[in-house]
Order: C-alpha cells, then sequence, then structure tokens
C-alpha cells in the first residue's frame, strides 16, 4: 500500500473540528519524479568534481533532467542543452535533445508547465527555450549577477544562454526566486545551494516515500557525499559541505538525495525504460 502524507494544516483542522464536526482530510501532494538522460560524456577527470581526487583518474558522467507529474503540473528540474556552440565543444555520446528525450518518455515539450533551473551553467539551462510554454523559475540572484557580461563565460554561463532568458522574460514567463525556501508548487520547494554558481539553487519534491531532493550541480556524484568531500567547482567549499549535510537531513533517507551526473542514478532507481529512471 502507496503511504500517504498529509499536510499539517489539514491536520490540525481535523484536531480542531472535534468529535461533532469531523474534518475531511485530504491527502498532501504527491509527485512522480524521473531521471531522463539525454546524454553521456566520458572520460571526465574527477578532480573536476570531487575536491582532492585523483587528478589521473576519469568518471563517465550523465547528463540528464528530472521531470516531476502532480497536481496538474508537469515541472522539469532543469533543461539540458542543445545549441551547436555546445554540442562541437563537448563530444558527447548518445545526444539527443531534452525536448526529445521527453518526448520520447509521453510527456510533450509544450505540456511542461515549469522548469526550475538549478544555475545558469550552459548545461543545466541551454534547453529552456524548448519548452515554450513553461515558466522559469531561476533564483534572482543568479540572474542578474550573470547579466553582467563580465561575469558570464569564464563561470561557464554564456551570451547566448543570457539572451535566451531575456527573451522569456520580456515573454512574461520568467520567474524570479527571492533567496532560500521557496514554494515553486504545492509540494515543490527550491532552496540555496553550495555555491556552485554565484546562487545556484536545488530542489525538494514530495513523493510516495517522503521528500526527494535533486541536488544537482551543487552534487555531482554520490562519492562526494558518501565521503563527505565537496564539489571542485564551488566558490565556497565549506557552504557546499553545509548545503550536502542540508540536503541529507531534509530528505526522507540520504539515497533520495540525487546528485546531478552521476551514471549510478540509473542503477540505484527502477528503470522505466532505457535511460529514465523513477526517483522514489
Amino acid at each position: 500500500m502507496r503511504r500517504m502524507f498529509w499536510s499539517t494544516s489539514l491536520i490540525w483542522a481535523a484536531v480542531a473540528a472535534g468529535p461533532s464536526r469531523p474534518a475531511t482530510i485530504v491527502p498532501g501532494p504527491i509527485y512522480e519524479v524521473y531521471a531522463i538522460e539525454y546524454a553521456k560524456l566520458e572520460g571526465f577527470p574527477a578532480s573536476a568534481l570531487i575536491l582532492g581526487a585523483d587528478s589521473a583518474r576519469k568518471l563517465d558522467l550523465s547528463m540528464m533532467v528530472w521531470l516531476l507529474k502532480g497536481e496538474g503540473r508537469v515541472i522539469l528540474v532543469d533543461a539540458g542543452f542543445y545549441r551547436k556552440e555546445f554540442l562541437d565543444t563537448w563530444k558527447v555520446k548518445d545526444f539527443r535533445t531534452p525536448s526529445d528525450a521527453v518526448a520520447a518518455f509521453g510527456v510533450r515539450p509544450e505540456d511542461v508547465t515549469d522548469i526550475v533551473v538549478s544555475h545558469m551553467h550552459w548545461d543545466h539551462a541551454d534547453g529552456a527555450d524548448l519548452f515554450p510554454n513553461a515558466r522559469v523559475w531561476v533564483q534572482k540572484a543568479e540572474y542578474q549577477f550573470y547579466l553582467d557580461p563580465k561575469n558570464q563565460m569564464r563561470t561557464g554561463v554564456f551570451p547566448s544562454d543570457v539572451k535566451m532568458f531575456q527573451a522569456i522574460e520580456k515573454a512574461g514567463r520568467l520567474q524570479l526566486v527571492a533567496g532560500d525556501s521557496q514554494k515553486v508548487a504545492r509540494g515543490v520547494t527550491a532552496f540555496i545551494g553550495g555555491r556552485h554558481t554565484k546562487e545556484s539553487q536545488y530542489v525538494s519534491v514530495s513523493t510516495r516515500s517522503g521528500l526527494v531532493v535533486l541536488a544537482s550541480d551543487n552534487v555531482y556524484t554520490y562519492e562526494n557525499m558518501e565521503r563527505h568531500r565537496p564539489i571542485a567547482a564551488t566558490w565556497d567549499t565549506v557552504s557546499n559541505l553545509a548545503a550536502q549535510d542540508r540536503m541529507v537531513r531534509m530528505a526522507a533517507k540520504p539515497s533520495l538525495v540525487v546528485p546531478g551526473h552521476d551514471p549510478k542514478v540509473f542503477s540505484r532507481f527502477p528503470a522505466v525504460k532505457a535511460g529514465v529512471a523513477r526517483i522514489d
């Protein structure tokens, strides 16, 4: 039997109603969460992912987005990439556009209602305009910082993507997140992350197993958490470790903290189809 979770306010409403006025208790939000792989990147230096790792060691990476379905919403966490300038620079394998990967799972790109962009690096933000009707959520401090050309390419944020975000803003679909612990939808909350970029964020999601935390690049791999090592690409290692610790406390169990690029996601969680795992 699936476990049910109840909102605190509804529980108190039932108590306040008393025996003579029984209240109707409504289940809290429950989302299905899926990791969807759209490309692979082989032989990436471990030392660029895990602080202090052997510089000669190489790791394969999964390029993925996360799909949330529930509460009448279809939400993506991150949007991947597709522009030629990035495909020419990075030799990825088994590439398909993030929109094609989502469509292969049965979700039309135009049906995506929201995209939570964890940070504005090209491989997480570039595909936002593939989903034409989605509201795009990004931390306000992140967006405003990267509007300045001086803060762009040297930090992995590119002018083409900033222009895309400006076009989304002009269309009225950009939602600026004002800091920590901000509601995106009922049961979906954005938190300030581990300083991977100016103001990276991660997301908690209510599922049948409790809270799942989608860390994105605030935690690159399971090894970061299991060895308690900060990511190598962070502005602040102390803040990054603190964010990791908070994610572990927040999740229903440590295994429900999902890193941003670890292929083991697709072996640690049940496969729905090739390149798709259900997270809960």
